[in-house]
């Protein structure tokens, strides 16, 4: 185990003191930044899988269904913006 710690600190950096005690609480100090790093990241990345490709629906009472019925090319006929796109 004292030698996973040896490598694990090394491979949070360089060394931050000549004492060893003070060297691995800096080890255990960037163990816990790197740990709410992966944390937080696994969370964002959680939450746009969940929401990937959501499209919210919309319930539309008959009533007012009835007047929106009408299609796109009725709207655009209706316009005069015929001539921009002859």
């Amino acid at each position: 185990m004292l030698r996973f710690w040896r490598l694990w600190a090394k491979a949070l950096g360089k060394k931050a003191s000549d004492n060893n005690s003070e060297a691995d609480i800096v080890a255990r100090i960037r163990t816990v930044i790197l740990l709410t790093y992966v944390i937080t990241n696994s969370f964002i990345v959680a939450g746009v899988i969940r929401h990937w490709n959501k499209t919210p629906q919309i319930n539309v009472p008959n009533e007012i269904q009835s007047d929106i019925s009408e299609t796109k090319e009725e709207r655009f006929l209706k316009t005069d913006c015929r001539s921009t796109f002859n």
